[in-house]
């Protein structure tokens, strides 16, 4: 009965109606941005986790700061661990051009040892006048820079999508909700009440009053308001997570679209450490005959993330699933292509197979059916399998040196402890 809910609810998920196109790397990506930024005519919303301002990513800061200037309402959410405070001297910019931020759940020092502090704000979302909405999985981070690493070689591994149709009334309204929830939060740190009450009031009916998007009706695309009506376009809906009203929603979609498979499922996720259900989903597409291949982050990051992967390859490889871990940079990509019988699925957003993603941010992911969309994701991804990716051996892997392996169940064992911490079940 579950599962047939669940189906169901993935189903109407999905309308027809959408363009959709694919980024690879944040070159593509950036350029794309500041070219919708630039043709902005109302409005500019904008999150995303990590905000340097530093490379590439000073083009499209330098757009926000533009579009402020010529009067649009332009709102920036950035998290408070991610990216921290914006540099003073871009505080000043965009002060000076009207451009209003705010920093999600900020936390330094001890306080991140806080199980409350661990909830982040990790989508990448950006809607342009309420027409035309961004989501994917890449930060505005330079592709040849990391925070921790310094320069790579080679360029991050990510993609993104832009998107126009219905799933951008849904972005839109999720980004203005969490603006409005961040408004109350910092009215009421100033004892200022009666503006807080009003913020909750504008919270509750965002999304249902079209005056709040300030995009004039003579804006309005008429002919993709067509196309949705006669049913033409991409089938792709927006699906979220928070912890609230949608706390496994992707994890659901994915457990949904493994089901369908029939003979391939695809999935590159830079830390993978998938719960119950969703190992037993991914075990039993194996056991029917599907072939399942993860690309998996070849290359040290962090401690935890690193480790604790590692502790599930075992009986992944042990059911035939094909492990393959991208070597030449850091893989950041969370994307996914599943066939069926209906046509094939691909997924792209923010959200890892992990905990922290899927019990404890707010993420967002696009899911499309569509055969040529998720054929184009497939490509790149056969591509990074086939040329630059490293296949992890079972025999290899069984016999990993004792030191290797305690550090993975010892990771492991800190990811269960922090859970317990957190009261979530995983």
């Amino acid at each position: 009965m579950a599962e047939s809910k669940r189906d169901a609810s993935a189903t109407r998920a999905l309308r027809p109606g959408h363009d959709i196109a694919l980024f690879k790397g944040g070159e593509a990506l950036f350029a794309a941005l500041v070219e919708a930024i630039d043709a902005a005519r109302a409005e500019v919303l904008l999150e995303t986790y990590i905000f340097e301002f530093r490379g590439a990513p000073l083009r499209v800061a330098e757009a926000l700061e533009r579009a402020a200037a010529r009067g649009l309402k332009v709102r920036v959410v950035v998290d408070g661990v991610g990216t921290g405070d914006i540099p003073a001297d871009w505080q000043a910019r965009w002060s000076a051009a009207g451009l209003h931020w705010r920093v999600f759940n900020p936390a330094r020092g001890w306080r991140l040892l806080l199980p409350k502090r661990w909830r982040r704000m990790h989508r990448k979302l950006c809607v342009v006048d309420g027409r035309i909405a961004f989501c994917g999985g890449i930060n505005l981070l330079d592709d040849y820079l990391d925070p921790t690493h310094g320069r790579l070689d080679q360029p991050r591994f990510d993609f993104a999508v832009r998107v126009t149709g219905p799933l951008v009334a849904d972005a839109h309204e999720t980004m203005t909700r969490l603006w409005l929830r961040l408004q109350v939060t910092r009215e009421a740190k100033t004892y200022d009440f009666a503006e807080a009450l009003e913020a909750v009031r504008r919270a509750a009916r965002a999304g249902t009053d079209m005056h709040d998007t300030e995009i004039a009706a003579k804006d309005y695309d008429a002919s993709a308001h067509a196309a949705r009506l006669e049913g033409r376009g991409l089938l792709a809906g927006l699906v979220l997570r928070d912890n609230l009203r949608f706390r496994k929603r992707i994890e659901h979609f994915y457990r949904y679209a493994i089901a369908q498979a029939k003979s391939e499922v695809l999935i590159a996720n830079a830390y993978f450490v998938p719960g119950i259900a969703l190992q037993r989903a991914l075990l039993r597409a194996a056991r029917r005959g599907v072939r399942v291949t993860l690309l998996l982050q070849g290359r040290y990051e962090y401690f935890m993330q690193h480790h604790t992967s590692r502790a599930m390859y075992g009986v992944m490889l042990a059911a035939g699933i094909e492990i393959v871990e991208y070597e030449p940079s850091f893989l950041h990509a969370k994307v996914a292509v599943f066939d069926g019988p209906q046509g094939a699925i691909a997924t792209v957003g923010s959200s890892n197979l992990d905990p922290f993603s899927l019990l404890l941010a707010r993420e967002a992911n696009v899911f499309v059916r569509d055969d040529a969309f998720a054929a184009e994701l497939r490509g790149h991804l056969i591509e990074a399998v086939s040329k630059v990716g490293a296949r992890v051996d079972s025999s290899a892997h069984m016999k990993r040196p004792f030191v290797v392996r305690g550090l993975a169940w010892l990771a492991y064992a800190l990811m269960r402890l922090a859970l317990f911490a957190t009261r979530h079940r995983y």
